[in-house]
């Protein structure tokens, strides 16, 4: 049998599933089949230039008339989305393309999917951008003007399907294979916290956080009957000074907090000071150690991280500073990408860039992590949260590259399956000793500091740290949301697209609940408003199972609302946001509100919105389901197929949570609903089983977590109602079959 390769080039055309995606594709561009998916799914495009660079920029095709999604780095941190029909309409630095295609002669025929991602090869990373002459472009890149090369094979992998979230997980699957670098989600263990509520400080306090302000909040959270069972304390904690503010001459003044420089290992004397009185300092009794000790044991806390950056702060370590003279501490300056400098000003690296960073030589980095996570073990601290990750890509210049694999660890060492941070394997002079003296740390019991330092990684949004990872790493948690901007509506839709790519690498967080547009199921939250959280959390926190995106979103385009999905182990829940008015402008490289009065939307709302419905209700359901509406209470049967209207006003949302129907007995039909004050009542639904005992009767059984007033949907009025064997009141109503307890 002869096998026929789905994505192919021909006279010119990239053709996919037998639709042309890209049109005049050079003679210089390779296409290679991928190993081990049939020539069926799946291809590598490489490209060859007779000229050696350590910078091309290789056309791989003109892209006109097919819709497109993708992820941009628009600053060194952080990824945005756009959408688009044409080549020029690719950002600089995206990281992650998926287009639509359809047959148009086949009018109702089945669309496809195709993904591109950008990959590391050898010392060189790639990224894609678009042109005026509607081009997609791959500039391949080493960071370093001595390393040169003449091709890429295998720049940009390509996979398609008529699933976008099953092509993209394919995908994924087949680039770990390839670099052999990473781990895909699905072989990674959770953390233990992970269906704890959790506080993280930064919202509340930003770096004004002292040690009253970590008990207050603490206390304000127990009161409102949501205890936080793991606290980050974030930035704000540390010792540092800053030479920079006191320089009339110095070309960078706004934003030169970031330049600021760790000055010591220990807590600053916002966190030595409690209740304003001074706290003998010793070894034994810091004040952070007596901050832990009473978060865990007056205010329930299981589990503290505490912040700190990669190179110790924002601006690194300061030179010669008293007490930290030992590390030999000397400046670096950054240099970005040409592509991240021409999309948005990053006032953070353009005051590092200028002032330097204080860095550890790397012969120091691994006894700088020992004696910084050696004292905060000593405090109690179960783990850190590391930050300004992104910093080690732009120290590459002069030594041999941003992305070099290294061979690996040093002979004789080991890592021991407890990681948490992913780790970026360079040739660099600086970076692999600091990741790798990080991650020995993090990883496993280090003799002085004798406790697992966990740690959660953030502001890594480039294709360095999401694919070029140690592949032992069995898990992790990310941040996929963006930078705080108040009332800026573009949170949601970056969030909803960003998690395409980043939710098969990492267990997703969330943004501030606070926040306008911030209202939707999620792992954590950093909210201080106690209505709302109990609206999460409870008496136990109801986690959804995952987070991913429906694919035909479309936000900034005017007329479309987000819907985001997710699915509990019963049922699904969609949210739809109006988000229409905000985005990223090119013109003015910022994310900005375009449209300060967006108009009313309406959109409709179906079962199979939650892609993964048909694997939740099993192979016996008829399409049917009940769906209840959070904000308005509303219970709606809808027959298969079938969609439910939904209007919203900008910055609106609902909550539509969908449980398949199910026939319990001949015409007796019943579909639990959860607990309905809750903005995730289908995650109190552990279990749901029925047992026929006539043509006429059915005896259901309901495994349930949390309390408060529980509903279901039920086509007839129930006899009894029992809870661990007690009859319990309820009630029913015969116009819409809703069903209700009460748990205390």
């Amino acid at each position: 049998m002869t096998v026929t390769p789905r994505i192919t080039v021909s006279d010119g055309n990239l053709v996919v599933h037998g639709r042309t995606i890209l049109t005049g594709v050079p003679d210089n561009i390779i296409l290679t089949p991928a190993c081990g998916v049939g020539l069926v799914g799946g291809a590598f495009i490489g490209a060859s230039s007779s000229d050696a660079k350590s910078i091309h920029v290789f056309p791989v095709g003109t892209l006109r008339g097919l819709r497109f999604m993708c992820c941009f780095r628009f600053k060194l941190w952080w990824m945005t989305q756009r959408m688009g029909t044409s080549g020029k309409d690719v950002p600089l630095e995206t990281q992650f393309m998926l287009v639509e295609s359809k047959d148009e002669d086949a009018g109702d025929g089945e669309t496809i999917y195709t993904v591109f991602l950008p990959l590391l090869e050898g010392q060189f990373r790639s990224a894609l951008q678009g042109n005026e002459r509607d081009e997609i472009e791959v500039c391949l890149e080493s960071g370093d003007k001595d390393v040169e090369t003449k091709q890429g094979m295998n720049m940009v992998y390509l996979h398609a399907g008529n699933n976008p979230f099953q092509v993209i997980n394919q995908a994924v699957k087949e680039v770990e294979k390839h670099l052999k670098t990473f781990r895909h989600r699905e072989k990674k263990k959770m953390p233990y916290f992970l269906d704890w509520f959790g506080w993280c400080t930064w919202d509340a306090f930003y770096t004004d956080v002292t040690a009253d302000g970590v008990i207050q909040g603490l206390q304000s959270l127990s009161r409102g009957r949501t205890p936080p069972r793991f606290l980050i304390i974030d930035d704000g904690w540390q010792q540092i000074g800053s030479e920079v503010k006191n320089m009339s001459n110095a070309v960078v003044q706004e934003g030169a907090q970031f330049a600021s420089r760790l000055t010591g290992i220990k807590e600053n004397f916002k966190f030595q000071r409690k209740n304003g009185k001074q706290h003998e300092e010793s070894e034994q009794d810091s004040g952070l150690k007596v901050l832990v000790e009473e978060a865990k044991l007056l205010h329930k806390a299981k589990t503290v991280f505490v912040w700190h950056a990669l190179a110790g702060y924002w601006g690194g370590i300061k030179p010669a500073a008293e007490g930290m003279e030992h590390y030999d501490t000397s400046l670096a300056y950054p240099v970005q990408s040409p592509g991240v400098l021409g999309n948005q000003p990053d006032i953070v690296m353009d005051s590092l860039s200028v002032h330097g960073l204080g860095l550890v030589p790397p012969k120091k980095a691994f006894s700088f992590f020992n004696e910084l996570h050696a004292y905060l073990a000593s405090c109690g601290v179960d783990g850190v949260k590391v930050d300004v990750q992104n910093i080690i890509e732009t120290l590459g210049a002069g030594h041999g590259g941003r992305v070099s694999p290294s061979p690996g660890l040093p002979p004789g060492s080991r890592i021991l399956h407890r990681p948490q941070l992913p780790r970026q394997r360079l040739h660099l002079l600086h970076v692999p000793q600091h990741r790798r003296a990080l991650q020995r740390h993090t990883d496993r019991c280090n003799p002085r500091v004798r406790r697992l330092l966990p740690s959660r990684p953030c502001l890594p949004h480039n294709p360095h740290l999401l694919r070029r990872l140690q592949h032992t790493l069995p898990r992790r948690i990310y941040a996929a949301r963006l930078g705080y901007v108040p009332r800026n509506q573009n949170h949601l839709p970056s969030y909803s697209t960003n998690i395409f790519l980043i939710f098969t690498l990492y267990l997703l967080n969330y943004m501030q609940s606070l926040h306008p547009c911030s209202r939707i199921p999620r792992r954590r939250s950093s909210c201080r408003r106690r209505s709302y959280l109990r609206q999460f959390s409870g008496p136990c926190f109801l986690a959804a199972q995952l987070v991913t995106a429906y694919s035909t979103i479309r936000p900034g385009d005017g007329v479309s609302l987000l819907k985001v999905w997710n699915v509990n182990k019963c049922s699904g829940v969609v949210g739809v946001f109006n988000c229409q008015g905000a985005g990223w402008c090119k013109v003015e490289k910022r994310t900005r509100i375009h449209n300060d009065a967006p108009g009313a939307l309406t959109g409709c709302v179906k079962a199979d919105d939650v892609d993964a419905m048909r694997q939740i209700a099993g192979t016996d359901w008829d399409g049917q389901a009940v769906v209840y509406s959070y904000r308005t209470g509303d219970v709606v049967l809808l027959p298969k197929e079938a969609t439910l209207p939904v209007t919203l006003r900008v910055m609106e949302y609902e909550l539509f949570h969908i449980s398949p129907l199910k026939e319990v007995a001949p015409g007796i039909y019943f579909a639990p609903i959860g607990l309905l004050k809750m903005f995730n009542s289908g995650g109190a639904v552990e279990q749901f089983q029925w047992r026929a005992t006539s043509a006429a009767t059915a005896d259901l059984s309901l495994k349930v977590r949390g309390c408060g007033q529980f509903g279901a949907y039920s086509s007839r009025k129930p006899s009894t109602c029992t809870l661990d064997s007690m009859d319990v009141e309820f009630s029913y109503d015969d116009d819409d079959g809703l069903l209700l307890w009460t748990f205390q």
